[in-house]
């Protein structure tokens, strides 16, 4: 594939498992089109646990950052960025195990990498142009994570309570919080407050432009 003339303008969506970053990254995707504009979710690079008998994959701590590729993330946007394709994994969060087949994407003008863990990791981060942190309160998280589990991952009320006692809640005071020191912006309440989202959209757009213009 030809080289873009562009790089890309690389957009970091973080914040706590439930703080409603899909809201923003769908008010990101909705604005620039998808034609335009590629997601890249960071759990879509959960190590495969196939090597484990399923008891045992519940046992893990999916929450730390050693849980996921990142050097792969970062191999992909790289490629990426260099206007090469990439095959992104596909996950299957019911037994914990990578999916066989995968997901071809091409660059696009705009690409946006969404995780709890993404501002944690210095080379990760050291790629996005505009860093941006969901915050949401604790008890508001934990629901929406409890719906989000039990609909869409197909796990017990119990196991997503054992996961978050045991994991989700440290490895959030641990990593995720302090991780907010390196966002560029700080949206409160999943990010439904209209003038935060105006103030982004233009943000981005100052963004894009500068970044096309130093190009």
């Amino acid at each position: 594939m030809k080289k873009r003339s562009n790089p890309p303008l690389i957009i970091g969506v973080a914040g706590g498992s439930g703080s409603g970053k899909t809201t923003v990254v769908n008010l990101i995707c909705n604005h620039f089109g998808n034609e335009n504009i590629l997601r890249l979710e960071h759990d879509s690079y959960y190590r495969d646990l196939k090597h484990l008998v399923f008891e045992d994959r519940l046992k893990q701590n999916f929450d730390h950052p050693s849980s996921l590729e990142t050097d792969l993330l970062i191999r992909h946007l790289e490629a990426l960025v260099k206007g090469y394709p990439v095959q992104v994994p596909q996950y299957d969060f019911a037994h914990h195990i990578r999916k066989e087949e995968h997901t071809t994407v091409e660059p696009t003008p705009v690409i946006l990498i969404d995780g709890i863990l993404i501002f944690s990791e210095p080379e990760l981060r050291a790629l996005m142009d505009v860093k941006i942190f969901v915050d949401t309160d604790d008890d508001v998280r934990l629901l929406r994570r409890i719906q989000r589990d039990i609909s869409e991952r197909d796990r017990s009320l119990d196991s997503v309570l054992f996961q978050y006692e045991t994991f989700v809640r440290p490895m959030h005071l641990k990593f995720v919080e302090p991780s907010k020191r390196y966002a560029d912006v700080i949206i409160p309440h999943g990010g439904k407050n209209a003038v935060a989202q105006e103030m982004l959209i233009s943000l981005i757009d100052k963004e894009l432009r500068a970044h096309q213009l130093d190009d």
